[in-house]
């Protein structure tokens, strides 16, 4: 490779390295100001722009993409988002500088129109005001001042250092240099000099951008991990308690357990950031067609007779065969008894419930008032709520995905009708009811599993919550359907745990298969859906080899 060749990959590196540099000071800078405004100046809106910029994504992402990212990323989805904004502001800020070189002055206002897609995303949050697109305005023009500067020296560093005889300085600094005097004899500056300088101070900067992201974030919270809750107040010791028996639980390893962990229990959701809601401040409103309209602060609530209830809750993005379903043991003041103080309009067919960071869900009225255990929760097996599964308060509606439903670190619950209002997930092609379908799950083996031929043990779960599991039937190949072993149902709410040994292994590959018929008598269907628009279905398979 020749000198010119090198020169320029150099040149093209450090044009590149100069945009990402800008946009990384850029964001750096609006960062930091925005974890002032989440602090001292406690703006109620979304100064930051990365969490604005997200959310506002979020917020367009058609149901086909929302089911896509959750398949491939499951509850990392929120990551995959942060890495792909990453590399997208890399790719672009890169292509800025490049164009740098040639039109500093297009470049600039790239860049600029650039961050007014920040300044837009930010004024688009729920409570935003003018104020909060301060961070990112200072952040662009910090950021378009040092890509017209770096773009300078590097142009500069392009154009290579004068020859020392041609410059008087430096001809008066070696007197006995004379036109034919070799070049070496007055010491120039190497050609490469120039542009590794450009390329240290962009790659310098670019490090100080991302220091100041990271601080920034942090301090605002979007990369605050949400650990325990800690109560304001003692939790009520609640009226009625379930207790989970013994013989509703597996030892079979690798069966799921009864009741999930707090900590392993699935969580989806489009806050970016997990909200940090005081207690001591929250309120909960009851609006729309009541006949009184309520207000109840933390307390009040925690006044109120509380009861258990184990509660399967399930994510309509869920595959068949997927994971994103837990079941805990919850705790709260039933909803009926809330809207039944209010006194609830006869018009009436829809709760509007609303979180604390404008995401809303409509749950159908009937669900909220009438025999199931729909609750305002604030404990979640024996604990408080942790943050990132919506301390202090939460819905917990037994029979509906949760996109219709479990809002989370919930503020208001309007009573409407469908026909008047709309959930945030229902305009983007989501079904408006989202009742829960009948499904069985195969834990053991896994896909893939080798096992030893002769006896093997099979074991799932199995939910159809409101009516509960009657019948669990596996299939080996296209044999006959066999009838599992079904453990204890402690509540038709939650799910049940099931368990069938396979007599007869024989060495080869097998297929299993599984289905679940409910109380009703209705068999579990076959029909193939993909979790848009309202849950997927089809009976869950798994291949193993049996050696």
């Amino acid at each position: 490779m020749d000198t010119r060749t090198v020169r320029r990959a150099s040149d093209l590196r450090g044009a590149g390295l100069t945009g990402i540099a800008a946009g990384a000071v850029t964001l750096g800078t609006a960062e930091l100001l925005a974890a002032a405004w989440s602090g001292p100046l406690a703006s109620a809106g979304t100064p930051s722009p990365l969490l604005a910029v997200g959310a506002a994504f979020v917020d367009r992402t058609p149901a086909w993409l929302k089911d896509w990212a959750i398949a491939i990323f499951g509850t990392a989805d929120k990551i995959a988002l942060g890495v792909g904004m990453a590399l997208v502001l890399s790719v672009v800020c890169a292509a800025v500088g490049l164009l740098a070189t040639r039109r500093k002055d297009l470049a600039q206002v790239l860049f600029l129109a650039v961050a007014a897609l920040g300044v837009a995303a930010v004024l688009s949050r729920p409570d935003s005001g003018l104020l909060d697109a301060v961070p990112t305005v200072v952040g662009a023009a910090v950021g378009t001042w040092l890509l017209g500067r770096l773009s300078d020296q590097g142009r500069a560093a392009q154009a290579g250092p004068v020859p020392p005889l041609a410059h008087p300085r430096r001809a008066a600094a070696h007197p006995g240099a004379h036109p034919g005097a070799h070049p070496a004899a007055v010491e120039p500056m190497p050609v490469g000099a120039p542009r590794r300088e450009v390329l240290r101070t962009a790659g310098g900067l670019t490090a100080l951008g991302l220091v100041g992201v990271a601080i920034g974030t942090s301090g605002s919270g979007l990369l605050r991990t949400a650990g325990p809750a800690t109560p304001a107040m003692p939790l009520p010791r609640p009226i009625r308690t379930v207790g989970v028996p013994d013989v509703a639980g597996s030892s079979t390893p690798g069966h799921t357990a009864y009741l999930t962990p707090n900590d392993a229990f699935y969580r989806i959701d489009t806050a970016l950031r997990v909200p940090r809601v005081n207690p001591e401040t929250w309120t909960l409103r009851v609006t729309g067609l009541v006949e009184r309209e309520i207000e109840m602060s933390y307390a009040d609530l925690l006044a109120e007779q509380h009861v258990e209830a184990l509660v399967t809750l399930t994510c309509v993005s869920n595959e068949v065969g997927g994971d994103l379903v837990g079941n805990a043991r919850w705790q709260g003041w039933p909803v009926r008894d809330l809207l039944a103080r209010a006194g609830v309009a006869p018009e009436a067919d829809m709760v509007l419930s609303r979180s604390v960071d404008g995401w809303t869900a409509g749950t159908p009225l009937e669900a909220l008032t009438d025999d199931r255990d729909a609750l305002l929760a604030v404990a979640m097996n024996g604990e408080p709520l942790p943050a990132r599964h919506g301390y202090p308060v939460r819905l917990v509606v037994p029979g509906l995905y949760g996109y219709v439903s479990a809002t989370k670190w919930v503020t208001e619950l309007k009573v409407t009708r469908f026909d008047a209002d709309e959930g945030y997930w229902t305009p983007r092609g989501w079904s408006a009811l989202g009742p829960i379908k009948t499904a069985s799950r195969i834990d053991v083996p896994r896909t893939g599993a080798r096992v030893v031929a002769g006896e093997v043990v099979v074991a799932g779960v199995a939910w159809a919550q409101l009516r509960g599991v009657d019948q669990v039937q596996v299939q080996v190949d296209d044999g006959p359907w066999q009838v599992a072993e079904l453990l204890a149902e402690p509540s038709v709410d939650a799910w049940r745990l099931w368990r069938w040994t396979w007599p007869d292994a024989t060495p080869g590959r097998h297929r299993l298969r599984v289905r679940a018929t409910d109380a009703t008598g209705e068999v579990q269907t076959d029909l193939v859906a993909r979790p848009a628009p309202d849950g997927a279905s089809g009976w869950h398979e798994v291949s193993v080899r049996v050696t």
